[in-house]
């Protein structure tokens, strides 16, 4: 009886080797691409939804296809925005140079898209410094029925023509925004200072202070900071500043560099 137990129990061990060694002879006689399909049968089911990764590749290892997943850099900037924005963006830069084809691409596809859509054409051209492209777009939002002033689709606007150098456009478009009844915040008078220095009109960036003063906004600092440094080779207008600067910011410590380094 003992020898009958002892052989009984061993009987379902030799059937799992026998089963493991014949599908072992099997998977050596069979194709690659079988196989594989075997080995994911043989995984947890964990694991089958990269079936399509190991079907894909062949001897070798090298892929035959994509995947059809995104790619990491590419898709994080432009997640989202849609197909139709993208395909204008493309278009506008295509075009640029040709006022004609511009002008009828903008008639044929700008004008078709979502209020969304628009919006997100728009700011991408802004953060690619495409600000004559972008004037364009935002003359064509102003035209629709949907359109309100915003505030802020003049700001993002005027910051980026004022960070290409282009002054004028950028004050044309302030101009606009102050007759729409809206107000710049300190953010927007501190970038139309910086860009009026950096452009070597030091008058001009005194006029936007002038204008800045009389806002009702708390001050900031900043701005008069950039006023500061920018005027120093203009100490009277220079010390216009710093004694308002003095005034609203008693506890803040001001640098004077020596007179001589600009020849005063």
């Amino acid at each position: 009886m003992a020898l009958r137990c002892i052989s009984r129990s061993k009987i379902p061990n030799l059937i799992a080797e026998i089963l493991v060694l014949e599908q072992q002879h099997m998977i050596k006689q069979t194709p690659l691409h079988y196989s594989s399909v075997i080995h994911q049968q043989n995984q947890p089911l964990s694991r089958n939804n990269n079936r399509a990764n190991d079907l894909a590749v062949t001897g070798g290892g090298t892929r035959q296809f994509h995947d059809g997943r995104p790619r990491g850099p590419l898709w994080r900037g432009k997640k989202m925005i849609g197909k139709e924005a993208l395909f204008v963006i493309l278009g506008l830069k295509r075009f640029k140079d040709d006022e004609e084809r511009l002008d009828k691409f903008i008639k044929t596809h700008v004008l078709r898209l979502l209020k969304m859509d628009m919006v997100a054409v728009l700011s991408e051209l802004e953060r690619q410094e495409e600000v004559v492209l972008a004037s364009k777009i935002f003359q064509v939002i102003q035209k629709q029925d949907w359109y309100k002033p915003d505030v802020y689709i003049y700001k993002d606007l005027i910051m980026s023509l004022t960070k290409c150098g282009k002054m004028e456009e950028a004050m044309k478009l302030w101009q606009a925004m102050r007759s729409d009844g809206l107000f710049p915040d300190s953010q927007m008078y501190t970038e139309i200072i910086r860009g009026y220095l950096k452009d070597g009109s030091p008058a001009d960036a005194m006029n936007i202070y002038e204008d800045m003063k009389k806002s009702p906004d708390p001050p900031d600092e900043l701005p008069f900071r950039i006023l500061l440094k920018g005027l120093l080779p203009h100490p009277l207008l220079r010390n216009r500043v710093k004694q308002d600067y003095e005034e609203l910011f008693p506890e803040k410590h001001i640098y004077d560099p020596p007179e001589e380094i600009f020849g005063v």
